[in-house]
């Protein structure tokens, strides 16, 4: 019996939508670069959402435990991708044992979460000692450039990279590295092409709620994975924060 598709929100992304190309992409990559953190680890997912990344990490991972607030999303996981053992929690709660699982993951999540140190705080509580903690979110200053409010209304809190930083450390954790997301030469080629900005170039065709010119919508279902560049340099530039932190 084929499994239905989760919709999409604007709280997670989703495979296989052509026009949501670009922001799936955007995301894999990091679990593409970070997969070797994972290898041969029992590894939770904190806000597993449509569980695509779960099932990534289940490649390489002893273990994968995923979990999600919400129902549908947590239904889904278990239908689509039987390798990732998921249950449905608070996040700001985890129903999980102290010092249980080496790897907590928690990517393009931390945005949504009204106590954001207090599930720093659990992530420390279920790591094992040396355990990471992988985290990513869109970088404040160029997700929403200039606004004191995200412009996502599912956003509560966003963050730069001193703001993410401040929260590790205050949680407990130790930074051990911060890089950011960027467009590698294949998407600045796009940028250009695109009056400047892909990125605006979508968002503009998804507010007026009509059909993608034919040329845009081919190119954004043409982005890879590996058009993305990971890199610690120009951190406040980036499109998306990405931190590994270990508990002492």
């Amino acid at each position: 019996m084929p499994i239905e598709p989760l919709p999409l929100t604007g709280e997670r992304t989703v495979p296989g939508i052509p026009e949501e190309n670009y922001w799936f992409r955007r995301h894999e990559i990091v679990y593409a670069r970070l997969l070797d953190r994972c290898a041969g680890r029992i590894v939770l997912e904190a806000g597993a959402g449509e569980g695509y990344g779960a099932n990534m990490i289940a490649e390489v991972a002893t273990a994968v435990l995923g979990l999600d607030y919400d129902i549908a999303a947590a239904a889904h996981v278990r239908a689509a991708y039987p390798r990732v053992a998921m249950v449905r929690g608070n996040l700001a709660d985890l129903p999980l044992a102290t010092a249980g699982v080496d790897v907590v993951v928690n990517f393009q999540v931390i945005e949504h979460l009204w106590d954001q140190p207090a599930f720093l705080r659990e992530c420390l509580r279920v790591l094992r000692p040396g355990g990471r903690l992988l985290i990513s979110t869109p970088n404040r200053i160029t997700f929403s450039p200039g606004r004191d409010t995200p412009l996502n209304p599912f956003h509560t809190r966003e963050l730069n990279a001193a703001e993410l930083s401040e929260l590790l450390r205050e949680a407990g954790f130790r930074i051990e590295s911060m890089d950011g997301v960027h467009h590698g030469p294949r998407l600045a080629a796009l940028d250009a092409k695109w009056g400047g900005s892909l990125i605006d170039a979508q968002i503009e065709r998804a507010l007026a709620g009509e059909p993608w010119p034919a040329e845009l919508a081919a190119d954004v279902a043409a982005v890879r994975t590996g058009d993305f560049e990971l890199i610690g340099a120009d951190i406040d530039a980036s499109l998306d924060l990405v931190a590994c932190a270990v508990k002492p």
